[in-house]
């Protein structure tokens, strides 16, 4: 067996906990593979709204297992927040729950210096979510950090304490106050909520799961757009986001990677600071943000909004090699007469669909018009009774990426997505 890989191809945002919801009948195991509690997955079902961080998507269906990947960076106390209200809702997660013994853990320390760092910069701030993602991995590449195994060792409480210590060495160099234990309160609780599920090798068990013929997802969090070598850096994450990540996320050879399914919004958005080329800093953009209810599902911060980018779209397509597109949002732009689509740039007195080394650099979008569709969809279950504005849409994105779109989504709910 080969595990596919579900990737957003954008800046993230795009509703790939909602997908991964969605597809997980089809498949017996979802794995995170990369990013942390900055990563934040809406699902609606039955009336419910939930956001997921740390654990995978597929939680809320009965039969799945669910592996939280050595890529991943967890934060104990959001980790216990989080599977508390997932065990409200009346989910067992112990028995479908695994965490990889190699997975890093966000300390206190490490929250605290992603804030000094980050109210260390002024007007160079990259929007971070504050989470103390970026630290941990930087003691992870610097081969200082903490892993979920270490929790099993005699040992944990002095490893605990000396790269504490280290931090609050560094901490000294910013002007920055803090309470470290109003930030220790919890986490040790944390720990013991992680104790309490099944710690494993990650790596040995996403691969014995595809020896016995199981069905694997590996499921990307943030969006391509945010990746630490091919993203808009420096204003990116810390992890791979593409489908490489997948690969060192959780253990695998490239070639047990099968599909590649990328999400990518009908238009596109981005929270944070960052280039954004078709970013609408006027009533349009307003109009995108009210009607497609764009803010952060992790910071609650109004989304950037803008007209899809066809050029990110190709690159991002081309990194990870996507088989198949699943276009999301598309009920939103229900409410426009006209729509504009990104088909390339205006930089340096040329016309270019590639994207330049420093995209942070003033980029010109050309645009083509193109019809909306003013129906609305959301109550639609089969393509056949899909605006014909609307399948023309999906035809000309489908010609120029060179990639078909599998389904389209037409509302929040799991239930509002049409198979194409």
């Amino acid at each position: 067996m080969k595990i596919d890989v579900l990737l957003g191809l954008q800046w993230g945002d795009e509703g790939k906990g909602k997908l991964v919801d969605v597809l997980t009948p089809d498949y017996d195991v979802i794995a995170r593979f990369q990013g942390g509690p900055n990563a934040g997955h809406t699902l609606e079902f039955n009336g419910i709204k939930h956001i997921t961080h740390n654990i995978p998507s597929g939680v809320f269906r009965e039969n799945s297992i669910n592996l939280i990947g050595n890529g991943v960076v967890l934060d104990p106390v959001i980790f216990k927040r989080e599977v508390e209200a997932v065990m409200d809702l009346g989910v067992d997660l112990g028995p479908r729950l695994l965490v990889s013994r190699k997975a890093h853990l966000i300390m206190p320390t490490h929250r605290i210096l992603d804030e000094a760092s980050e109210a260390q910069k002024g007007k160079t701030k990259i929007g971070s979510t504050l989470k103390g993602i970026g630290p941990t991995y930087m003691d992870k590449t610097g081969r200082n950090g903490m892993r979920v195994g270490d929790i099993e060792s005699a040992d944990f409480k002095e490893k605990y304490d000396f790269l504490t210590n280290k931090h609050l060495q560094i901490l000294k160099q910013y002007n920055f106050e803090f309470d470290l234990k109003e930030y220790e309160k919890g986490w040790m609780d944390g720990i013991e909520s992680i104790r309490s599920f099944q710690l494993v090798n990650g790596e040995y068990e996403i691969n014995k799961y595809l020896a016995e013929g199981k069905s694997v997802l590996a499921e990307g969090a943030q969006g391509s757009m945010l990746d630490i070598d091919f993203g808009s850096y420096p204003y990116v994450t810390s992890s791979n986001t593409i489908c490489a990540g997948a690969c060192t996320g959780l253990g695998l050879s490239p070639q047990k990677i099968g599909k590649v399914i990328g999400v990518f919004k009908a238009y596109c958005t981005r929270v944070g600071s960052g280039p954004f080329p078709t970013e609408l800093v006027n009533e349009t953009g307003e109009a995108l943000r009210e009607h497609g209810a764009e803010y952060g599902a992790t910071t609650g911060r109004p989304r950037r909004c803008g007209w899809l980018d066809l050029p990110v779209l190709k690159y991002t397509i081309m990194l990870s090699g996507v088989t198949e597109l699943i276009m999301t949002k598309s009920d939103v732009l229900t409410h426009f007469d006209t729509l504009q689509v990104c088909t390339g740039y205006k930089y340096n007195g040329k016309i270019t669909d590639e994207l330049p080394f420093d995209i942070n650099l003033p980029v010109e979008p050309v645009y083509r018009e193109i019809p909306s569709w003013n129906a609305d969809l959301t109550g639609i279950t089969e393509k056949k009774d899909l605006p014909v504005e609307l399948l023309d849409y999906v035809d000309f994105v489908e010609k120029e990426v060179g990639v078909r779109i599998s389904y389209v989504s037409v509302g929040p709910d799991r239930n509002q997505i049409i198979k194409m």
